[in-house]
């Protein structure tokens, strides 16, 4: 299956769309009853685990031992959490989101200039998938190579506000830094070598790629959402979220988590690469965004993810005759096509990979 050259309808801008003052939004944002936000929320004094990594180099033992349990069980029974003390300083949280929402309130030329298709996603887009007719989710974003070296681009990355590149490349070596020391983690806690998911990730030469999401003031936010359900495809998401405006929300026990960042904290989950790695010891987990009637939202979700060639199987160590492999060997890059055919589908893709019983 190929990607078209460029996207089946005409591209119109969310932030445009909020821009315009008009009350009621296109029928083409209006997802079905089932899927509005609305619907079964958590009671709002639930959060996701929050975990201070500053535990993984403590002189105590029993801390870190301690701090590695949070981790594991955060994985198993959450597929998401926090950290904080992750290594990265604040004026760089702060500085990166900031300087992608100055983007995003650039002048449209200067915008329309980076403007995607879907054939590599990068740039500046409106949408996932390439279905025609498809029911649209309320957001603008870009999206951007860092690794394979060979896929970075820096013309490819927005030239204003003039120090965004800088801040992008300090931003994404961090990111980079706090994924081996995760994926170390994840290892130890599987019962693996420690360098073992790393490895199978494809040791130094890895993807890593960031998506900046725009959340525009949306009228009628009761009918529609920033970004629908899905798991993330690839290896592991770090996201920063918006401090001042909620959205993210987590799919638990049939309920829907809104999230609660804490002060300066990175925001983890478990991608659909490392539940297939790990035989489903660790889940990825259905998430999805609710959008706001009076505040804009920017958040960044960076993407480490295994070489796009290499094949992705359940670790030997984990398979046994009571546990036995779950699903086939697939590459990322076979993987990842599906969710850039049809855009996001909640956890179809891993659930289908499954062998039948």
């Amino acid at each position: 299956m190929t990607c078209p050259g460029d996207w089946p309808e005409p591209v119109v801008r969310v932030q445009s769309l909020s821009e315009s003052g008009k009350p009621i939004i296109p029928d083409r944002y209006i997802k079905p009853p089932p899927d509005r936000p609305s619907v079964n929320s958590s009671p709002p004094d639930i959060n996701i685990p929050l975990i201070d990594l500053a535990g993984l180099t403590s002189d105590d033992l029993a801390v870190r031992e301690a701090t590695l349990m949070e981790i594991s069980v955060a994985c198993r029974e959450w597929g998401f959490f926090q950290v904080i003390n992750h290594g990265l300083k604040g004026e760089l949280v702060d500085g990166a989101r900031e300087i992608w929402r100055e983007f995003f309130h650039e002048s449209m030329e200067v915008k329309q200039k980076y403007a995607n298709s879907p054939k590599t996603y990068e740039g500046y887009g409106s949408r996932l998938g390439f279905q025609k007719g498809a029911i649209l989710d309320w957001s603008d974003y870009y999206f951007l190579h860092y690794l394979p070296s060979s896929l970075k681009d820096h013309h490819k990355w927005p030239a204003q506000p003039p120090s965004l590149r800088e801040v992008v490349e300090e931003y994404s070596k961090e990111i980079v830094r706090l994924g081996k020391v995760l994926l170390e983690v994840f290892s130890i806690n599987l019962g693996l070598k420690h360098d073992y998911l790393q490895n199978a990730f494809g040791g130094e030469d890895i993807g890593a790629c960031l998506r900046v999401n725009f959340y525009p003031k949306c009228p009628q936010p009761d009918l529609t959402l920033g970004l629908s359900s899905h798991s993330d495809p690839g290896g592991i998401t770090f996201l920063l979220p918006d401090e001042n405006v909620s959205g993210l929300q987590v799919r638990r026990a049939q309920q829907w988590v809104t999230v609660k960042p804490a002060r300066h904290a990175i925001i983890v989950n478990i991608g659909d690469q490392i539940q297939v790695l790990s035989n489903a010891v660790y889940k990825s987990v259905e998430h999805r965004v609710i959008v706001n009637p009076d505040k804009e939202r920017v958040s960044l979700a960076y993407f480490y993810n295994p070489k796009s060639d290499l094949l992705i199987r359940p670790a030997p160590e984990l398979v046994t005759p009571t546990t036995p492999a779950i699903y086939p060997s697939m590459t990322f890059d076979e993987y990842r096509l599906f969710i850039r055919t049809r855009g996001p589908q909640g956890k179809s893709q891993v659930d289908s990979l499954k062998s039948p019983k």
